[in-house]
C-alpha cells in the first residue's frame, strides 16, 4: 500500500514514519517538499502519487501566533485537509487527519466525548474545525483522530521547554487551571497504526468502504492539571539529574495571560476508540514514564 505522509517533520509525523512503515510504502513530506498553503501543490502531487492511504501529521500548530495570521492557519488547517479529502476521494483512497481538544471551550464538567457540542474559543481552535468539516464533507473513508497536550522529544511542547527551563531558573510558575491528558507523540503513531491494521484486515485497499472510520478521541486516560504534568517532568529530571528540582508554584491561567485563550478543560473521553477497535490507552503518568525512560533513561 503507498501512502502519502504529510507533515513528517512534525511531532506526530516524526513517529509516523516508524510505525506506518509497518502497513507500507511510506512517501513522507515536510514543509519544503509540499506546501500545504497551496492547493494547487496538493492536488499535483496526489495526483502524480496516487497513495491508497493519506496520513495527514501536518497543521500550523502556533496556537497565539494564529490570532493575527488566521487567514494563514485556515490554510494549512482547513482548507489543505479538504483538498486532500477531495482527492482522495478521485482515488478512492483514505484519509487520516489529526485534530484538537481546542475545537471545545472547555466549559464541560466531565470528559468530552465526540459528539459534544463544539464551540473553540480562539483561531487555531476554529481553523481545525473547519479541517475536520471540510474532511467530512469531501470523503467517506476518513479517520479524525482528536488528541490533546502532545509531547514528544523533539519540537516545541510543555514538557521539553520544563527541561529546559529546569536548567536555567530555580523557580518556576505553572498554570493549575487548566486540566487535560498529556499524550506523548509516539502513543498517537502506535495507535494510528493499530487502528489502520483493525481497518485494513476487511477494508482496504481503498476501493472499499471504511465500516469503522469516523471521529475518535485519541489521547492519555486519566488527566491532570499543566502544574502537575510540569511536577512530574522536573522531578523525573530531578532522579536522573541527582539534584533538586525547581520550586514550582502555582498560577491560575488570569495570572498567565497570553493571545488566545486555552480551554480550561480538555479532558477527551476515548472510549469510542476503546469501543470500536478494542484500544486500551495508558494512563498519562505511566505514559510519561515509559517517554522519559526512553528518552532520558531509568530514573529508578
Amino acid at each position: 500500500m503507498k501512502i502519502l505522509l504529510t507533515g513528517a517533520d512534525g511531532q506526530v509525523g516524526w513517529e509516523l514514519q516508524r510505525s506506518l512503515a509497518l502497513l507500507g510504502e511510506v512517501h513522507a513530506t515536510n514543509r519544503a517538499t509540499l506546501d500545504l498553503s497551496d492547493a494547487a501543490a496538493i492536488r499535483r502531487l496526489m495526483r502524480e502519487l496516487q497513495p491508497a492511504l493519506v496520513v495527514n501529521a501536518a497543521a500550523y500548530t502556533a496556537v497565539d501566533k494564529a490570532e493575527t495570521e488566521e487567514s494563514l492557519a485556515f490554510a494549512i488547517n482547513a482548507e489543505a485537509p479538504g483538498v486532500l479529502a477531495e482527492e482522495a476521494a478521485r482515488l478512492g483512497a483514505g484519509l487520516v487527519h489529526y485534530s484538537t481538544d481546542y475545537v471545545f471551550d472547555g466549559s464541560k464538567q466531565g470528559a468530552y466525548v465526540e459528539d459534544d457540542p463544539t464551540n473553540p474559543l480562539g483561531a487555531y481552535g476554529r481553523s481545525k474545525l473547519a479541517g475536520e468539516q471540510a474532511v467530512a464533507a469531501n470523503l467517506q473513508n476518513f479517520l479524525i483522530l482528536r488528541t490533546s497536550w502532545v509531547y514528544a522529544p523533539r519540537g516545541k511542547n510543555f514538557a521539553l521547554t520544563m527541561l529546559k527551563l529546569a536548567q536555567e531558573r530555580d523557580h518556576l510558575r505553572v498554570v493549575a487551571d487548566q486540566r487535560g491528558a498529556p499524550t506523548p507523540a509516539r502513543l498517537i503513531a502506535d495507535a494510528t497504526a493499530v487502528i489502520l491494521q483493525k481497518i485494513r484486515v476487511t477494508h482496504l485497499p481503498a476501493a472499499s468502504q471504511w465500516d469503522q472510520g469516523g471521529l475518535y478521541h485519541l489521547c492519555s486516560a486519566g488527566s491532570t492539571n499543566w502544574h502537575e504534568f510540569a511536577s512530574t517532568v522536573l522531578q523525573w529530571q530531578a532522579k536522573t539529574l541527582g539534584r533538586p528540582a525547581p520550586k514550582l508554584d502555582p498560577i491560575t491561567t488570569d495570572q498567565y495571560p497570553t493571545p488566545a485563550t486555552r480551554p480550561a478543560n480538555s479532558v477527551l473521553n476515548h472510549h469510542k476508540l476503546l469501543k470500536d477497535f478494542d484500544l486500551h490507552l495508558p494512563a498519562w503518568q505511566h505514559a510519561f514514564k515509559l517517554y522519559f525512560e526512553d528518552v532520558h533513561g531509568s530514573a529508578s
